[in-house]
């Protein structure tokens, strides 16, 4: 059932994808309400991950347009992890952000990992991003898998010209 596994991928984007009618609370609570989670154990969920990501409980009642873009991506963040989903896909979630706030986020991820153990899949152009937070790494091109395998060895060991070009043009 295509539904039932789509509430397995917490899902977040660059963009935020919030709804701009809706509260923060609302805009975070949407797929529990969707799922008839019960309401004190959405705000309890919810009060937890704003708390993991540094966001103000003050904030729950602001809507997406009174905050700040990094403070939007937050609650992208919060809302893909609200129904505790064992798999997470990070699509450029990171890429509009500054860079202060991008290294805020970086840690906030890295310390909700080591809280709540999950997949995470990151779509990332940035090779410093894919450093910072994966364990694996995967090149693609035009579609294509180019590369596979542990940070260390992908970066020690690029398997092909096109993984070298592409690392040698990308500062770590």
């Amino acid at each position: 059932n295509i539904y039932k596994t789509r509430l397995k991928i917490g899902y977040s984007v660059q963009g935020t994808g919030l709804f701009p009618h809706m509260s923060i609370y609302n805009n975070i609570a949407v797929l529990g309400k969707i799922t008839n989670v019960p309401k004190h154990d959405i705000e309890r969920r919810i009060d937890t991950l704003m708390s993991f990501v540094n966001l103000p409980p003050s904030f729950k009642t602001k809507f997406p347009y009174q905050l700040s873009g990094g403070e939007q991506q937050r609650v992208g963040i919060c809302r893909a992890m609200l129904l505790d989903p064992p798999v997470f896909l990070l699509d450029e979630a990171f890429a509009a952000l500054d860079p202060e706030t991008k290294s805020e986020i970086h840690t906030e991820l890295l310390d909700m990992q080591k809280a709540e153990p999950r997949t995470i899949v990151i779509v990332t152009h940035d090779l410093n991003e894919a450093v910072k937070l994966a364990d694996n790494i995967m090149f693609m091109q035009d579609g294509e898998i180019k590369q596979y395998g542990s940070k260390k060895d992908v970066l020690n060991n690029p398997a092909s010209v096109s993984v070298k070009d592409y690392m040698d043009n990308r500062a770590l």
